[in-house]
């Protein structure tokens, strides 16, 4: 289980980093609008696939839940940490009330996205690995993750980004699922051989036969 701590708690960071990271946005090839937290947010994904992959849906679903628990923990931190009156002679407020004061807007919406964006995802790889016989590792990891970055997409830039117009929240919408699922296909090589190893050193690879997908049983491990 070693490995599966450092999964973990990787999870945790890209989870935390992501909705920091999503207040700034950038142009890619002059049209693509991208949130900053592309950068990361998509490892998140690769990590959820490998944990399903090896120990099944329900240690996934642990997973994401904690990541949420420890994202909303370090949150009210920055809250706290934001409101504290500054040193006379620290000029950086300003600068930092712009990157936290918008964290806890992205916190609700990435707790609504992820939420369903990333059970989506952990369904279908697990459901996909049962009907394949454990198979196609590649085709699930690639289809499990268009799913549930669609959906983690419809709802996460629309209530970060709506100010920015309708127009700039589809043209994100696009571009983010596009990038995201180019970014998992283009690392799918080191995500296969990750899995591979982890499962021959750990001895374990997951079926999950007979099991609730219900995203709410997290005593159900």
């Amino acid at each position: 289980m070693f490995t599966f701590l450092w999964m973990a708690v990787l999870f945790n960071v890209c989870l935390i980093a992501s909705n920091l990271f999503a207040v700034k946005i950038f142009l890619l090839w002059g049209w693509c609008v991208l949130p900053g937290a592309v950068i990361i947010f998509p490892v998140s994904y690769i990590l959820n696939d490998c944990l399903c992959e090896v120990y099944g849906y329900k240690k996934a679903r642990l997973v994401i839940w904690m990541g949420f628990a420890m994202n909303f923990f370090f949150i009210l931190a920055s809250q706290v940490v934001m409101w504290l009156p500054g040193a006379p002679f620290w000029d950086g407020q300003q600068a930092f009330e712009t990157i936290f004061s918008a964290a806890p807007k992205a916190a609700i919406a990435s707790l609504l996205a992820f939420l369903a964006g990333s059970n989506v995802n952990a369904i279908i790889m697990s459901k996909m690995k049962i009907a394949s016989q454990g198979r196609n590792f590649g085709v699930r990891a690639i289809l499990s993750s268009v799913a549930g970055e669609l959906i983690d997409s419809m709802i996460f830039i629309p209530i970060v980004f709506w100010s920015n117009g309708p127009k700039t929240v589809l043209t994100m919408m696009a571009c983010q699922v596009t990038f995201k699922v180019l970014y998992e296909i283009a690392v799918l090589p080191i995500t296969g051989w990750v899995v591979k190893t982890v499962k021959r050193k750990e001895k374990i690879d997951t079926f999950d036969t007979n099991i609730s997908y219900n995203p709410f049983l997290i005593r159900d491990i």
